[in-house]
């Protein structure tokens, strides 16, 4: 088995919102620290590593968390605060090199293949930008290294908080064979629990279930699992990673009803279009096709309703028009409450010169 002769490293900060609200108020150190608005409406956004102790994670519903941990410290988010570090951390990495694909504000692929100071290996330079970012921001941050983006991911997060784990070609696929399937990009609960129906639990279990019988039961999916049990990804760093979707949303003070979402999807369409606008503006010639509408109820359950037409939407009216007609087509009883909704925009492409560009933002620019 060949590797692509690449050398990737991950960098993902250790909590890094709830670490930088440590950082900066000395009283919330040592202490478990939820970055949530206290309430029934809030999700957490972040959790520090002594919050975590108590089942507290992110995305989870603040009052679970109250619940897990009574005594925890909830701290509004400060995304202006967190993203002067992001960027003062990727300041660090551009000393080492320029291919650097950030995934959110607290992690990023570098490929090192070719260094701008080269240390010997792509391990010593990750052990340097560790320390430079500690140095620099009194924070931690955590490394994976490998032949490619999938290994170093989960590479990344096999010692944290505050350490790096590498692993070698030579090295892959004994450090895949025991590894859970749920720890594979895209396996989800319901994923994973398909897979054990069929004594499926492990990357060497997919190896030996075969590609040909995964794709016949999962489609494409399938096959590209049992790449990734191989360790076989051939995904490139992406210096400018393309817009995937555009999109606003809201959650509401209280649950409302279906037909009381209209003004809400008009309000968050003006939002998503006013984005979509300077998207324009940053890369002139891609369009959005397809308009998306999230809703999510009051038991938590999200579901999705999207129109891929003919022709893009052309205006904010448009685009709140499609999104409330999507609405028809939520199907669930006319009892049931809303707590979130949101409008998008998703499924770029490269406009064709049938469309009249100049004037397909003249109202959001």
């Amino acid at each position: 088995m060949t590797f692509p002769p690449r050398k990737i490293i991950h960098v993902d900060m250790d909590a890094f919102y709830a670490s930088v609200e440590q950082r900066d108020d000395a009283s919330l150190r040592g202490k478990p620290v939820v970055v949530a608005w206290k309430g029934a409406r809030s999700v957490v956004c972040a959790a520090s590593y002594e919050a975590r102790t108590f089942g507290i994670r992110s995305a989870m519903p603040a009052l679970r968390a109250e619940k897990l941990c009574p005594h925890a410290i909830f701290v509004p988010p400060d995304f202006s605060r967190y993203k002067a570090v992001s960027k003062q951390v990727r300041g660090i990495f551009e000393r080492y090199t320029d291919r650097i694909e950030p995934l959110s504000l607290d992690e990023a692929y570098l490929d090192v293949t070719v260094p701008k100071r080269d240390l010997g290996s792509a391990t010593a330079i990750a052990s340097e930008i560790r320390a430079a970012i500690f140095a620099e921001t009194r924070l931690t941050a955590s490394a994976g290294i490998a032949p490619n983006k999938f290994l170093a991911k989960i590479a990344s997060d096999w010692n944290k908080p505050n350490g790096q784990f590498v692993v070698k070609p030579a090295m892959v696929d004994a450090f895949l064979a025991p590894l859970a399937v749920g720890k594979l990009p895209g396996v989800g609960k319901v994923m994973e629990a398909k897979l054990a129906e069929l004594g499926i639990t492990t990357c060497m279990d997919l190896r030996r279930f075969g590609a040909e019988p995964l794709e016949a039961r999962f489609g494409r999916w399938g096959r590209r699992l049992h790449e990734l049990a191989h360790g076989l990804d051939a995904r490139e760093v992406q210096t400018e990673r393309p817009t995937v979707q555009i999109s606003s949303e809201d959650t509401f003070p209280t649950d409302l009803l279906l037909d009381a979402l209209p003004p809400h999807i008009r309000r968050l369409a003006a939002s998503t279009w006013a984005g979509y606008g300077k998207e324009w503006q940053r890369h002139p010639g891609r369009i959005a096709r397809t308009v998306v509408l999230k809703l999510k109820t009051a038991d938590f359950r999200t579901l999705t309703r999207s129109l891929t037409a003919t022709a893009p939407p052309t205006s904010e009216t448009a685009l709140a028009q499609t999104a409330c007609d999507l609405l028809a087509r939520v199907g669930l009883p006319t009892d049931t409450r809303y707590r979130l909704v949101g409008v998008g925009l998703s499924g770029f492409a490269e406009i064709d010169g049938s469309l009249a560009q100049e004037d397909l933002f003249a109202s959001a620019v």
